[in-house]
């Protein structure tokens, strides 16, 4: 099992590039099978997640072409096998968006319920009222969700949560249902515009993405495209929240600054610099932590995605913060993990309440999830000593080369996969 090793109290200084939003890609390539065309797509991340998702469009006929780590031609032409199996599902999250992808074009699909990280209840309702309220019949048999419809047809739908998962999707469906289609209480996100973006551009009609209410005139037939997926946001975030952790100085480029607008506000907020340009963020963290209140909200709002490395953050600030977490009710399981590196943290209910130390002190930790595997590699680069990451193939669903990286701004990391590597390092940085 891989593990990273860590030798902490080193400032990041240097240039960082980021890559294509995962969960952006994530639903554009299960999109992409949704016309008989070939579609191009770059800009992919090179992670887990997307690679598992490719090999499951493939196992159900769809050609793959891999033209390189961040490219790929998809041909959907050849899709027949509308049942999606549990092997490739179990994996991640994400693949419940071929539901909608499969739904809208061949009006029947059926998707194991899917898989990934365990940080709470992400129920499959509003998808499922979403694609009954376009006409097709819904039913959950054998651990699968199985829909079908004759004809799909537009519908005025509400959801009664901002879910970004059942806007995509229903978006998906009714871009090829007959007549228009409304969504209200629609998800924000930067990817929800991205899909939307996609889809356009293979002849769908969509307005109003980024929106609250979307409003979408089906077609009956969508045609190739080529498309660069945006930056990903939350790796963004991630390294930008590391810069400020060890008092680095980071310029975080290819990202859209617009995105990282409730980042960076928390960021000045804790009394770091952070400068904006085109395509870059600069961050500098030469002064002291500040404590703050911080609640995770839909976008644009403070991503839930971004909670660990803000509570990573925060522990290590002046006074005492609060962190509430309002959209996953599993996000604080970290929490005992970041205790054996000194936190003082106390989580009640969905709050966690933050007595910032001096300096986190190394420890062997164990990751529970992508963002939170994440958010100890950050404590691990603050601390004093030498920290060790276990079960780091959830930071790999999410992070492409992430150690790499790192070691672009001179961190001390290394991947390793034995105890006897462990110690090499130990060694070679004592």
């Amino acid at each position: 099992m891989e593990q990273y090793v860590i030798k902490g109290g080193i400032p990041l200084v240097g240039e960082v590039e980021i890559g294509g939003a995962k969960n952006a890609a994530l639903a554009i390539l299960a999109a992409s099978i949704m016309t008989d065309e070939t579609v191009t797509i770059d800009n992919l991340p090179d992670v887990r997640d997307i690679n598992a998702l490719l090999q499951a469009m493939e196992d159900i006929g769809a050609k793959i072409d891999r033209i390189d780590a961040h490219a790929v031609k998809v041909n959907g032409s050849f899709v027949r096998d509308v049942p999606v199996d549990y092997e490739s599902m179990k994996k991640i999250r994400a693949s419940y968006y071929l539901l909608g992808s499969l739904l809208g074009k061949y009006k029947r699909a059926e998707v194991t319920l899917p898989g990934g990280c365990n940080i709470g209840s992400r129920p499959m309702d509003l998808h499922i009222k979403g694609f009954r309220a376009l006409g097709a019949h819904v039913e959950i048999r054998n651990g699968a969700v199985a829909a079908e419809a004759e004809r799909l047809v537009g519908s005025h739908i509400y959801l009664d949560k901002v879910s970004v998962g059942a806007t995509i999707n229903i978006m998906m469906a009714a871009a090829m249902a007959e007549g228009k289609t409304t969504i209200e209480n629609a998800a924000k996100e930067p990817h929800v515009v991205d899909v939307a973006n996609f889809l356009n551009s293979m002849g769908a009609n969509i307005r109003g993405a980024g929106t609250d209410v979307i409003r979408i005139v089906g077609v009956e037939k969508l045609h190739k495209t080529e498309y660069s997926v945006i930056p990903d946001q939350i790796e963004a975030g991630t390294f930008m929240f590391a810069a400020a952790a060890t008092k680095g100085d980071v310029m975080v480029r290819n990202v859209i600054p617009k995105h990282l607008e409730a980042t960076t506000a928390k960021l000045l907020e804790a009394g770091c610099e952070v400068e904006e340009f085109d395509d870059a963020v600069r961050v500098v963290a030469s002064k002291p932590l500040r404590h703050m209140q911080v609640t995770t909200l839909p976008y644009p709002g403070f991503p839930t995605d971004m909670q660990p490395q803000m509570s990573v953050l925060l522990g290590i600030a002046e006074g005492t913060s609060t962190v509430t977490e309002s959209i996953f009710e599993n996000r604080f399981k970290y929490v005992d993990e970041l205790a054996r590196m000194g936190a003082d943290i106390k989580v009640e209910s969905n709050i966690a309440i933050i007595s910032g130390i001096k300096n986190y002190a190394g420890a062997r930790v164990s990751a529970p999830d992508l963002r939170a595997g994440a958010a100890l590699v950050i404590a691990g680069l603050s601390a004093e000593g030498i920290t060790i990451v276990d079960d780091i193939h959830y930071i790999q669903r999410g992070y492409e080369v992430f150690e790499e990286k790192l070691k672009g701004l001179g961190a001390q990391i290394e991947k390793v996969s034995s105890e006897k590597e462990i110690q090499k390092f130990r060694l070679k940085v004592s």
